[in-house]
C-alpha cells in the first residue's frame, strides 16, 4: 500500500471504537462510508498487510470469558527473532513485542482457563529452554486503546 486515501483514514480513525455489532459488520461499515462491503474487507486486508492494522476484534475484560496473562522472557539477542517467531506460532498468543530490557520479549497469552494458559507457557519454556515469567494481572485498569490519528 502506497498512500492512504480518505476512506482508509476513516477506517483507521472511526472504527477503533464502536465496531458494529451486527451479523455483517463490514456491510454496516461500508454503508457508513458509502462503499461496498467487499471494498471494506479489501482495504482492511491491505491495511493489515502493510502494518497499519495489527488486529480486528473485540477487547474483552480480562478473566471474564477465560484467562489471560502477560509473560516475559530474557532471550539472548541472537535468538530473539527465532524465539519471537516460535511464540507467535501459538494461536493463544495475540501479540508479542521486543523491549529494551533484560526481559526483552513480552507477550500476552489468552485461553479458556488458567490451566490452558499455564500449559502454553510451560510448552514455550520447554521448546526454547528459556524461563518464561508469568505476570498475571493483580489489578485491572481501564485503558482506552483507541488513538485519534493526526493526518497532514
Amino acid at each position: 500500500m502506497t498512500e492512504l486515501d480518505a476512506i482508509d483514514k476513516r477506517l483507521l480513525d472511526e472504527f477503533q471504537r464502536g465496531f458494529p455489532l451486527a451479523a455483517r459488520p463490514y456491510a454496516a461499515i461500508a454503508e457508513e462510508l458509502g462503499i461496498e462491503e467487499d471494498n471494506v474487507i479489501d482495504r482492511l486486508r491491505a491495511l493489515h498487510d502493510c502494518g497499519a492494522v495489527s488486529r480486528i476484534g473485540a477487547i474483552v475484560a480480562p478473566q471474564r470469558t477465560g484467562w489471560s496473562t502477560l509473560a516475559a522472557m530474557a532471550v539472548p539477542p541472537e535468538r530473539l527473532s527465532a524465539v519471537a517467531n516460535l511464540v507467535s506460532e501459538y494461536p493463544a498468543v495475540n501479540h508479542n513485542y521486543e523491549r529494551e530490557h533484560r526481559l526483552n520479549l513480552w507477550f500476552v497469552v489468552t485461553g479458556p482457563d488458567e490451566k490452558f494458559v499455564e500449559d502454553i507457557l510451560e510448552n514455550i519454556q520447554s521448546r526454547t529452554d528459556i524461563a518464561v515469567l508469568d505476570l498475571p494481572m493483580i489489578e485491572a485498569y481501564q485503558l482506552d486503546l483507541g488513538f485519534p490519528l493526526q493526518w497532514n
